[in-house]
C-alpha cells in the first residue's frame, strides 16, 4: 500500500496581458465568459507525494480562487498517513466533512490521488474506469467573444489552428439585448459556413423568457447546442426552455455531485451534460454523473475549461465512458493549458489522441510553478 507522506499547495496569479512570456507559447487571444472577459487569473494547484515517490498533482481551473483553496488546506492535513489507494474512502469522508460547503476543495484532491494510483500501477487512468472507448475524441474550439463585425474571422481562426469541425462562442449579458447576440449568431454561421456546428454559451445570464426568445431567434442557424441558457439555481426554468425548443440544451459545469445532475435528468431539463471535475468532485463522482447521464439517454461533454490536467482528467473520462462524444478545447489565453506541461494538448483535424502514458499522463514545467507562484 502507498502512503501519503506529504501535500503541498500553491497559489497563481497571472496577468492576462503578460501570458506566454515564459516559454514563447502564443496566445490565442482573449479570455473571459458571457459576462465579458478578464484582466486576471488565480489558480492553485495540489502536489499529493507519497512514501514510494508518486506524485499526483491537480491544479484547479481559472475561477477556483479563495473558497476552493482554503478548503483544499482544511483536507490536506487529513490526507497524511493515509493510504492513496484508499481513494473511495477518502472520497466519502471528505463528502461529509464538506457537507456544508461545497465540492471543490475535494475534487482536486480526487483528481491527484486517480493520478497516483495509475502510476503506481503503471496504468493510465482510462483504463483503471473500465477501458478506453475511444483512441482519439472529437474537439471543439471554445472561445468566441468578438463582436459580430468580427465574430466570424475569430471563429474561422479557430477552425485553421486545429481543423476543428465545431465551435463555440459566448453571448449573453455581454451583448446587450437578446437580438445582439442573435445578430453575432448570424455573422458567425454567415461566416463558417453550414459545415461547421456552433455551440452557444449564456453562462446562466438570461431569464426564461429571454432564454425562449433567443432560441426562437437562432432558429434557421442550426445551433449544435444552447448551454446555460439560465442560472444554474433555476432548473425548472431550464425545462422550460428546453421543452420550447429542439436546439440541444447542455449544462452542468455549475452543478455539485451527481445528485444535482439526477435532479436534471429527471426533469428532462437537458441533452447534454457538462460537469466540471472541480466542481462535481472529481473523477470519482463524474463516473456516477457519466452513469446517470447514459441512463437517461444524455450526451456526456465535459466542462474543460482549465488547465492541462483538468483537459486530461476529463480525457480520460471521456475515454471510458460510453455517453461521451465530444470534448472541450480552450482558445483562450490559458497559460495552465498550454504552458503548464510539455504534454499541453494537441488538436489536429479536429481530433485530440488520447494518451497511454501512465496515470493522467501529464508532467509539470516546475520553472513555470516558480515563475508563476505567489510568495
Amino acid at each position: 500500500m502507498t502512503l501519503i507522506k506529504k501535500v503541498e499547495l500553491h497559489e497563481f496569479k497571472f496577468p492576462v496581458n503578460n501570458l506566454g512570456n515564459l516559454t514563447g507559447a502564443n496566445s490565442v487571444g482573449a479570455f473571459g465568459y458571457s459576462k465579458g472577459e478578464v484582466s486576471e487569473l488565480k489558480k492553485f494547484a495540489i502536489k499529493i507525494i507519497t512514501d514510494e515517490g508518486t506524485v499526483g498533482e491537480y491544479v484547479t481551473h481559472w475561477c477556483s480562487t479563495a473558497s476552493t483553496f482554503a478548503q483544499s488546506c482544511m483536507l490536506a492535513p487529513k490526507l497524511l498517513g493515509r493510504h492513496a489507494e484508499e481513494r473511495e474512502g477518502i472520497y466519502d469522508d471528505f463528502k461529509r466533512e464538506l457537507r456544508q460547503f461545497d465540492h471543490m476543495g475535494h475534487g482536486p484532491i480526487d483528481i491527484a490521488l486517480w493520478d497516483i494510483l495509475g502510476q503506481s500501477l503503471n496504468t493510465p487512468v482510462w483504463q483503471l474506469l473500465g477501458g478506453r472507448r475511444h483512441k482519439r475524441m472529437p474537439a471543439y474550439a471554445s472561445g468566441g467573444w468578438a463582436s459580430a463585425d468580427k465574430i466570424g474571422d475569430q471563429l474561422l481562426s479557430y477552425v485553421e489552428k486545429g481543423g476543428f469541425k465545431a465551435v463555440k462562442m459566448r453571448i449573453g449579458v455581454a451583448d446587450g439585448e437578446v437580438r445582439h447576440s442573435a445578430e453575432r449568431v448570424e455573422a458567425a454561421r454567415k461566416a463558417l459556413g453550414d459545415d461547421i456546428d456552433i455551440m452557444c454559451d449564456a453562462h446562466g445570464t438570461y431569464t426564461v423568457a429571454e432564454a425562449k426568445r433567443f432560441c426562437r431567434m437562432v432558429e434557421e442557424y442550426n445551433i449544435a447546442w444552447f448551454e446555460e441558457p439560465v442560472t444554474a439555481d433555476d432548473k425548472k426554468g431550464l425545462a422550460e426552455v428546453r421543452s420550447s425548443t429542439d436546439i440541444p440544451i447542455a449544462t452542468g459545469e455549475n452543478e455539485a455531485t451527481r445528485f444535482s445532475f439526477r435532479d436534471l435528468a429527471e426533469l428532462r431539463a437537458a441533452d447534454i451534460f457538462q460537469p466540471d471535475l472541480a466542481i462535481c468532485g472529481g473523477i470519482t463522482e463524474a463516473v456516477r454523473i457519466a452513469a446517470i447521464a447514459s441512463a437517461y439517454q444524455i450526451r456526456l461533454a465535459p466542462h474543460l475549461w482549465g488547465g492541462a490536467l483538468m483537459f486530461a482528467a476529463g480525457l480520460h473520462l471521456c475515454a471510458a465512458a460510453p455517453a461521451a462524444f465530444i470534448i472541450e478545447y480552450s482558445l483562450g489565453a490559458n497559460p495552465m493549458l498550454f504552458e503548464l506541461s510539455p504534454e499541453a494538448p494537441k488538436c489536429t483535424d479536429g481530433y485530440v489522441e488520447i494518451s497511454d502514458r501512465p496515470g493522467l499522463g501529464i508532467t509539470i514545467n516546475n520553472d513555470f510553478v516558480e515563475y508563476y507562484s505567489v510568495e
